[in-house]
């Protein structure tokens, strides 16, 4: 089987596609054949040892060389799409030739850039109809994400004003529509060229973060999923109600701190996504009930891997990138 194996952080350069020996399932664990893998931000991230916010976000780089991260040699990859080859011992829920998806082992490494993956069968969920292969090997880590936020912190309800940062991308894309999903009026920032991208997702508005200061032109909203961070968090105060909530994703630069939150009336969480095969059915119905759906942007051979890297540092992908045998 072909693995993505980097020995030190670095450029895509770092990145290498080796042969290894296919490996076999121990006791609660399944073999998948990849189907699609999505890359995220967070890969590129990891690979290059730093954390750069993006432009306008404000803040330092984090250096995660310091952070014990990863150990080396290590393979990156979280979210997985594939058939079920072999089990091992206890398990029961899943069989060959089941096609099943799920985010895996996070934050620990769970080497999914492969051809070949192990898997915790408490961590998948089977693939439904509504869901194309590559579109389940897409949706994991940032549907979770966007779930965890909206709906385990925020519990957002029918009536709500959201707005969404970053609408148009990975994690935006699918927020935008849980949000809707739950009755939400949904207002997303996004590029003139993603503007209709994010209406055709269910947004009430769009707003041109190039173009306009959001803080001038959005009326008060009940909670704001910031995916961008850094000034963003400071200027989405401006337009939360009393009580209202900012929310953030670990990964971005957060901007404020609790107590600045709490100065300013407002409650401050941050989702740490985490795998849950009980919130992917939770996609997965509204996804059935055609709510939901995820748009691959570009699907990336395996062995060309490092041009996937490429795509999500570009950070202006609309949807999202996976990998494919």
């Amino acid at each position: 089987m072909r693995i993505t194996i980097q020995e030190d952080f670095g450029g895509t350069e770092v990145l290498e596609v080796r042969e290894v020996s296919r490996p076999e399932p121990g006791p609660g664990q399944v073999l998948i054949a990849l189907g699609a893998s999505g890359v995220n931000p967070l890969d590129a991230v990891v690979r290059a040892g730093s954390y750069q916010p993006r432009d306008g976000a404000g803040g330092e780089a984090v250096d995660l060389r310091e952070s014990g991260f990863a150990a080396q040699p290590f393979t990156l990859g979280w979210d997985v799409a594939g058939t079920v080859i072999d089990v091992g011992p206890g398990v029961s829920v899943f069989q060959p030739s089941d096609e099943v998806f799920g985010l895996l082992a996070f934050p620990e490494l769970a080497s999914a850039h492969a051809d070949y993956v192990l898997a915790s069968p408490n961590e998948l969920v089977h693939i439904p109809d509504s869901l194309t292969m590559q579109q389940a090997g897409a949706l994991p880590l940032v549907g979770l994400t966007a779930w965890q936020a909206l709906v385990g912190i925020a519990n957002i309800t029918a009536g709500q004003r959201v707005l969404v940062h970053a609408a148009a991308g990975g994690v935006g894309h699918i927020a935008v529509q849980i949000a809707k999903a739950r009755g939400a009026y949904v207002i997303g920032t996004a590029s003139a060229a993603n503007r209709e991208f994010v209406l055709e997702l269910g947004a009430d508005e769009v707003i041109d973060y190039r173009a306009t200061e959001f803080e001038k032109v959005v009326d008060p909203v009940d909670v704001v999923f910031d995916l961008v961070g850094g000034a963003y968090a400071e200027r989405s105060l401006a337009i939360l109600k009393p009580d209202g909530h900012l929310i953030a994703a670990v990964g971005v630069y957060l901007g404020i701190t609790p107590e600045r939150a709490t100065q300013a009336g407002v409650r401050f969480g941050y989702v740490d996504v985490r795998p849950s095969a009980a919130d992917l059915t939770e996609l997965v119905r509204l996804a059935e009930a055609g709510a939901l759906t995820v748009r691959v942007a570009h699907a990336i051979p395996l062995a060309d891997i490092a041009k996937a890297h490429e795509l999500v540092e570009g950070a202006h992908v609309a949807g999202k990138v996976v990998v494919v045998p």
